[in-house]
């Protein structure tokens, strides 16, 4: 954990800076704002939400659908990425269907999502499913198509079975590469949820959000989106750090990719 702590002091400057202007200038003003509240608000109401559970809760709501989202979506798209890695006439037959639908919004299909499963949970992670999917497929497949040749013909000269020869030789060959594509997964299943619940899920992060704001309470509105930043920068270090120790010095290498 000490990497993920591990912070420039230099890098501070800028936030803290920023935080005392906006408190010195809030005070100085008298500030009353329907849409903002001075750093110290925020901060008190953000303690008290903590405090009394319903910030947690909502934390764990959307994680909950956020991830359960991820693992659907990343998992089919991984698979799918493989196969279309592997087989060049599985690659050409999906490739104008995946191009088609991988620039659809994730959020354009709340209408159809809605009508489908209700508000709840499954509404949520299926929208995060069908946005992680994409990433997982495309990043996937283009480490597939990154492994040495030598390593397939050793497979097929050994007479390995197709699973085989995707455990045993495919996935460890690409697995760095894979890891990114789930990092980035991660990242878009955190953004995707809180929109989900922004727009139209009556849970999580996202809806406590909007309730803060058009109950007219903005230093709490703001210490939720505070909340959403710090949760997101806390799971990507966390990431970061399993990049790290699972793959050592090839991760600073895929990273960059």
């Amino acid at each position: 954990m000490n990497a993920l702590m591990r912070i420039d002091p230099r890098g501070m400057i800028l936030p803290v800076g920023l935080i005392i202007v906006a408190e010195a200038a809030a005070r100085l003003t008298n500030l009353q704002s329907d849409a903002l509240a001075p750093p110290s608000d925020i901060l008190l109401s953000g303690i008290k939400a903590l405090a009394d559970g319903s910030m947690l809760y909502a934390t764990w709501q959307t994680l909950a659908n956020a991830f359960a989202g991820l693992a659907i979506g990343f998992s089919l798209g991984m698979a799918l990425g493989i196969l279309m890695g592997l087989f060049r006439p599985l690659n050409r037959l999906l490739e104008v269907t995946v191009e088609v639908l991988r620039p659809i919004p994730s959020v354009a299909l709340l209408p159809v999502a809605l009508l489908v499963y209700g508000f709840g949970h499954r509404m949520e992670f299926s929208i995060v499913a069908f946005a992680t999917l994409w990433p997982a497929l495309i990043l996937t497949r283009s480490a597939i198509a990154g492994i040495e040749p030598r390593l397939l013909e050793v497979s097929r000269a050994l007479q390995l079975s197709l699973g085989a020869r995707i455990f045993k030789i495919v996935i460890p060959a690409a697995l760095p590469r894979i890891f990114v594509a789930l990092r980035l997964a991660v990242g878009i299943s955190l953004i995707v949820a809180v929109t989900v619940e922004v727009t139209t899920n009556p849970m999580g992060l996202g809806y406590k959000m909007m309730e803060a704001s058009q109950g007219l309470q903005p230093g709490l509105a703001l210490a939720y989106l505070v909340w959403v930043g710090m949760l997101g920068w806390a799971v990507n270090g966390i990431m970061v750090l399993a990049q790290k120790h699972l793959f050592g010095a090839a991760a600073n290498v895929e990273a960059r990719l």
